[in-house]
């Protein structure tokens, strides 16, 4: 498994989905009506979503690792790497359990099922993770009197950790999941198309070689 794992051109794609991701995790936008304007929706787990179909859930978590790294080349942390290790814990939440759906069914149903239960998950744990992790370590850079009452400003239900993270966290890892679950179903099949080509010219290659030989 490792040996097919880690062939040169699997390594190049997961270089190159991991960086792609990296570059869009600088790309964010809030949505003040979920969450405070300190939690931004990206779509990088657009690219370690398609490696992750087309290489397994091993390679999604080793691109979700290549993409923290780059975006902190990029972008050095503002919060004490709270930030990163969130987006690390609860991304592989949904990248992983998506891939190894995709790899027990590897039909269309198969990725649609991994997508919505990748989802469902990153918003569960995104609501603990938070709670338990997150909010309090978070809270030495941000009072956690000012978190909770940011939180409380969209949604007046909140008044203590837990409910910050079910009323506002969970809704937005919701909705970013929906966003890049739409993304990938709609361009997998195109880049999927160019991956499985690049294998296919490899092979023909090598082949030729051997028969020049």
């Amino acid at each position: 498994m490792k040996e097919k794992l880690l062939t040169t051109k699997n390594v190049v794609l997961m270089g190159m989905f991991g960086a792609l991701a990296g570059v869009l995790m600088l790309f964010e936008f809030p949505l003040p009506f979920l969450a405070p304007s300190f939690y931004g929706l990206d779509v990088s787990e657009v690219p370690v979503l398609i490696g992750t179909f087309a290489m397994g859930p091993v390679a999604g978590a080793i691109m979700e690792v290549v993409k923290i790294l780059v975006k902190l080349v990029l972008k050095p942390t503002s919060t004490g790497f709270v930030g990163e290790f969130a987006n690390l814990v609860i991304s592989c939440s949904m990248v992983i359990p998506a891939g190894l759906i995709y790899k027990i069914s590897h039909t269309r149903k198969g990725a649609m099922t991994g997508l919505v239960v990748g989802t469902v998950l990153m918003a569960a744990v995104g609501v603990v993770a938070n709670a338990l992790v997150m909010l309090p370590f978070y809270s030495n850079f941000m009072p956690m009197e000012t978190i909770l009452a940011a939180g409380a400003a969209i949604n007046p239900a909140v008044g203590s950790v837990w409910t910050f993270a079910f009323f506002c966290v969970g809704p937005f890892n919701l909705v970013k999941g929906i966003v890049v679950s739409v993304v990938t179903s709609l361009v997998y099949k195109r880049v999927s198309v160019l991956i499985h080509s690049v294998g296919t010219h490899q092979k023909t290659a090598k082949n030729s070689k051997r028969v020049n030989a």
